[in-house]
């Protein structure tokens, strides 16, 4: 039975673009050989870590969002802990109430209520 999951994962900042993209691209495809289907993939970019990771104050940010057989996590898992470019990850399930919020997310609802409070009231 396939579940949704949601997997964010840190590479380490010393990667040039070309290594990051053929990074997340091997990852990507590791869920997809393993017969998961992405839902939804961000790359959040350089941000600075709330406390240093292997002495290093940034991380190349990604999620991936998709649905799979629970073996197929096993199996990302150990990619990720083989890859000495993966600095830490997390992996998820998501309930019906994460995947409702997360589609609502890519539907930029969110951001429509925040740009409406911030019209000048006149």
């Amino acid at each position: 039975m396939n579940r949704n999951y949601e997997t964010v994962f840190i590479l380490t900042p010393v990667l040039s673009e070309e290594q990051m993209k053929d990074t997340v691209q091997k990852f990507k495809k590791v869920i997809t050989d393993n017969g998961a289907t992405i839902v939804n993939e961000e790359s959040w970019g350089l941000r600075k870590l709330a406390y240093p990771i292997q002495h290093k104050s940034t991380g190349f940010y990604n999620l991936f969002e998709f649905e799979a057989a629970p073996d197929t996590i096993k199996k990302l898992e150990i990619e990720f802990r083989r890859d000495e470019k993966v600095m830490r990850f997390l992996t998820t399930v998501l309930d019906k109430h994460a995947i409702a919020y997360n589609e609502r997310r890519r539907k930029g609802e969110f951001n429509k209520k925040a740009e409406a409070k911030e019209e000048p009231v006149s």
